[in-house]
C-alpha cells in the first residue's frame, strides 16, 4: 500500500514536504502505545535525577547518555549497558530506582541503537567500546563499575578488558561472549546461520516479532494484535538495520574462543536456565575463562530476557553484588 500510494504522487506530480512527513510522524506517534511507554520512560529518568545528552565526538559519532543531572563525588559510578531490542530505557527502566540512591548512574544507548551512530566503518564490540570509554571520559567519569545484558555484555567485557584501570566490577548477564563461529556449525543454537539470527534479533513483522518473543520469554505472553506489535516495529525496530545486521555478523564470523582475553576484575555471570539465544552453556564456559574472580548465578524458569522476566531476582543479585563494592 506505502509502494502504491507513493506512485500515485509521483504521477499527479504531488511531493510530500519534510515538515508534512514530520507532522505526520507526530500525528502516528500521539496515537502509538510504544512511543507512549517511551515518553514515560523518559519522563521517570528525568524524575529518578537523569538527564539525556547527546555527546559529539567530532568524527563522525555521536552517542546518547542519560547522566546524572549533578555528579556527587562521595559516590561511586554504574554504567548500564543494554543489549539488542528496545533502546536503553526499556530495559533497565524496571530497576533504575535501585541504583541512583547509590550510584552516579550512566545508561547509554550504544551505537545504531536510540539517539547514537557513527559514520565510521567499524562494527566490534572493541569499538564500541573504546566510544563508551570516550563517552564517559567525556562526563569526567574515570572509575566505574557495570552491568551489560547480551550484546551491551560483549561490549562491557571488552571495556574491562581494554581499559582494567578504569573497570571495577562488572556484570554480564546472558551474554555469551565465549562463543565461537564453529559452535553455529556445531548445533548449539536454534538457528540455521547469521541471516536467520538477524531476522530474529531485528524482527520486520509481526510473526518475526513474535517469534523473538519464544525466544526471549519461558512465558512470551500469547495473543498480542498484530497492530500492537507492528507499533513496536515501527518505532523501536526500523532504524539502522543494515548497521545492526553488520553488528550481529561481526560478533561471530571469525570468532575463536582463544583469542579472547581473560579479564581480572570481581564478576558476576546471571544466566537464565532456558536461554534459547545464548545458551547456559556459554555462562558455564565463560565462567572458567575467567576463573576464581567470576561467579555465576543461575535463575530457574527464565530465558534470555532474564531482566526482563525475573526483574526482582535479577535486581536481588545485582545489587547483593554491587552494593558490597559501593560500600568497600
Amino acid at each position: 500500500m506505502r509502494f502504491k500510494l507513493l506512485g500515485s504522487m509521483r504521477k499527479t506530480g504531488l511531493r510530500e514536504t519534510r515538515k508534512d512527513s514530520i507532522n505526520r510522524s507526530k500525528a502516528s506517534r500521539c496515537l502509538s502505545f510504544t512511543a507512549s511507554r517511551d515518553w514515560y520512560y523518559r519522563y521517570f529518568f528525568a524524575f529518578s535525577g537523569l538527564r539525556s545528552v547527546t555527546t559529539d565526538f567530532d568524527d563522525g559519532t555521536k552517542m546518547h547518555c542519560w547522566v546524572p543531572k549533578v555528579q556527587k563525588p562521595g559516590k561511586p559510578n554504574l554504567l548500564l549497558l543494554h543489549g539488542f531490542g528496545a533502546n536503553a530505557m526499556w530495559q533497565y527502566g524496571d530497576i533504575l530506582r535501585h541504583f541512583v540512591p547509590r550510584f552516579n548512574v550512566y545508561v547509554p544507548d550504544l551505537l545504531f541503537f536510540g539517539g547514537s551512530y557513527t559514520t565510521l566503518p567499524e562494527r566490534t564490540e572493541e569499538f564500541q567500546a573504546r566510544c563508551v570509554k570516550r563517552l564517559m571520559e567525556a562526563h569526567g567519569v574515570e572509575e566505574m563499575s557495570l552491568v551489560g545484558i547480551s550484546y551491551g555484555g560483549f561490549v562491557g567485557y571488552s571495556l574491562a578488558a581494554q581499559f582494567p584501570q578504569a573497570v571495577e566490577r562488572v556484570v554480564l548477564c546472558c551474554a555469551g561472549v565465549c562463543v565461537e563461529q564453529k559452535d553455529m556449525d556445531d548445533g548449539l543454537f536454534q538457528v540455521a546461520d547469521l541471516d536467520e539470527a538477524a531476522s530474529i534479533l531485528m524482527p520486520q513483522t509481526p510473526d518475526k516479532l513474535r517469534e523473538l518473543m519464544r525466544f526471549s520469554f519461558v512465558r512470551p505472553i500469547k495473543g498480542i494484535p498484530s497492530y500492537f506489535l507492528t507499533d513496536f516495529i515501527d518505532v523501536m525496530c526500523s532504524e539502522f538495520i543494515m548497521e545492526k545486521t553488520q553488528l550481529i555478523h561481526t560478533i561471530l564470523e571469525d570468532r575463536h574462543f582463544c583469542d579472547l582475553p581473560k579479564i581480572k576484575q570481581r564478576t558476576l555471570i546471571i544466566w537464565g536456565d532456558q536461554d534459547k539465544i545464548f545458551p547456559l552453556e556459554l555462562g558455564y564456559r565463560l565462567q572458567r575463562h575467567i576463573g576464581e574472580e567470576a561467579e555465576l548465578v543461575v535463575i530457574k524458569n527464565a530465558g534470555h530476557a532474564v531482566n526482563l522476566e525475573k526483574t526482582n531476582e535479577f535486581a536481588k543479585y545485582l545489587k547483593a553484588f554491587l552494593f558490597e563494592s559501593s560500600s568497600d
